[in-house]
């Protein structure tokens, strides 16, 4: 699985960000969250739904790996 995150839905709350501790998600430039790491490691499962989970907005998103 891929996290993938959708700028244009993106408020820039920071809680993914917070959440992950800048190691998947980080802010850019604009003040608005970017994906670091798309490729999750299992161990991280869990801190990844739980920033979808509180995402405002649903910008956070799970895809299939092609």
């Amino acid at each position: 699985m891929c996290v993938k995150l959708d700028r244009e839905k993106c408020i820039g709350c920071g809680s993914c960000v917070s959440l992950t501790d800048q190691k998947i998600f980080d802010f850019d430039d604009e003040g608005k969250a970017y994906v670091v790491s798309e490729k999750i490691a299992d161990e991280d499962m869990d801190t990844v739904k739980n920033a979808i989970d509180y995402c405002p907005t649903s910008a956070i998103y799970f895809e299939s790996e092609k």
